[in-house]
């Protein structure tokens, strides 16, 4: 027995856009998206951090007692013997000069002569030997401020090759950041893109297109799923809503 019927289609735009969205999803829904092209990637300690780590190791041997030493001036012991040299010549001419003045007074070999002789020795040697430390103290100092300058210098040096190198590693980082971004929007695009076409088709509302309404004959076997499914839609609105995958 035959049925007369009346079905409102959408716009054949509408139809041809909706089925073709529909006919996306089950083979999409079934793929498997490889998380590992997007893993996050951690970017190495650059050349510069490391040699920066090497440098401030090898400070240790700049704060010990003994780190003066590879200061000391190699012609330490020459400018010393030089300096004491020229003193001895000094007093050498001065005990001349005593003597010269002993035999003069009349007074040389006399136990005067002799005291004076003496004192001025044992000064001599004193002030000898008071020189001789001067002279090592100098050199020690001018070592450590040498050692200590070297210490400041090499600190600042390591200082500003960690900050390059942590510069370097930070945009090695964003290098690769940007990379693991780029494989994740490329592995996502085609759930995107179709994300923002179904966002725009949930978004037409009733009417916005032309409709037609046609009437037709039909036996009492059940219409088939798809003809329902259209059928019972008023405009673009209506389909998705039957659809209930977008839209409220």
């Amino acid at each position: 027995m035959a049925i007369e019927q009346t079905q409102t289609l959408p716009a054949p735009i509408l139809s041809k856009a909706l089925s073709a969205f529909v006919d996306k999803f089950p083979p999409m829904m079934g793929q498997k998206i490889d998380t590992s092209v997007y893993d996050p990637q951690v970017a190495a300690r650059t050349q510069l951090q490391k040699d920066a780590m090497t440098a401030a190791g090898g400070l240790g041997s700049l704060v010990g007692p003994d780190a003066y030493k590879d200061f000391m001036s190699p012609y330490q012991t020459e400018v010393m013997d030089a300096t004491l040299t020229e003193f001895d010549r000094q007093q050498a001419i001065n005990q001349q000069g005593l003597r010269d003045a002993a035999i003069g007074a009349g007074a040389y070999g006399g136990g005067r002569e002799g005291v004076q002789l003496a004192e001025y020795m044992n000064q001599g040697a004193t002030n000898r030997a008071g020189l001789q430390a001067q002279l090592l103290n100098q050199g020690f100092q001018q070592a450590q401020g040498a050692a200590q300058q070297d210490m400041i210098t090499r600190q600042g040096l390591g200082t500003y090759m960690d900050q390059m190198g942590q510069a370097q590693q930070a945009y090695d980082q964003a290098t690769k950041d940007a990379a693991t971004m780029a494989a994740r929007e490329k592995e996502f695009e085609p759930y995107t893109r179709l994300g923002l076409i179904g966002q725009q088709l949930a978004q037409i509302q009733p009417g916005a297109f032309p409709t037609t309404t046609v009437g037709y004959q039909q036996s009492a076997a059940p219409a088939s799923p798809m003809a329902s499914f259209l059928g019972g839609a008023a405009g673009a609105g209506g389909i998705l809503g039957k659809m209930g995958i977008f839209g409220s």
